[in-house]
């Protein structure tokens, strides 16, 4: 069982920099990938960025490639997503997620999620 609890997201200008933070718990964090997604109310859930277990290998959505980079610190059990260049396109509830599969892209391969953060860019 993993517990997720995201943090940081807040009201930013468009251009300004952010990062999110998920904190998890339990025992078995570092047996499972983890992703970043992100929805709006108009939206299905779309994935943002994924990282291994062990945090070498990472993926990103075409549309925040560049821009945002995903980590984690396995001690810590912690994972960031650092958000640069925001636009207000990025503006969503921004969801921590882990499961069994590296690098997934869909919300159907994460078992845990977290509550979600609210990021909003404005013009």
């Amino acid at each position: 069982q993993v517990q997720l609890v995201e943090s940081g997201g807040r009201l930013v200008q468009d251009g300004d920099s952010l990062r999110l933070s998920c904190a998890a718990s339990g025992r078995t964090f570092t047996a499972y990938g983890v992703g970043w997604f992100r929805q709006t109310p108009r939206k299905e859930r779309e994935f943002v960025a994924a990282i291994s277990r062990g945090g070498t290998n990472t993926n990103y959505a075409d549309s925040v490639k560049g821009r945002f980079t995903i980590s984690r610190d396995n001690d810590k059990r912690m994972v960031f997503l650092e958000m640069n260049s925001l636009q207000v396109e990025d503006t969503a509830v921004y969801y921590c997620a882990a499961g069994g599969a590296q690098l997934a892209t869909a919300p159907r391969h994460y078992t845990y999620w977290g509550q979600g953060t609210q990021v909003t860019v404005s013009s």
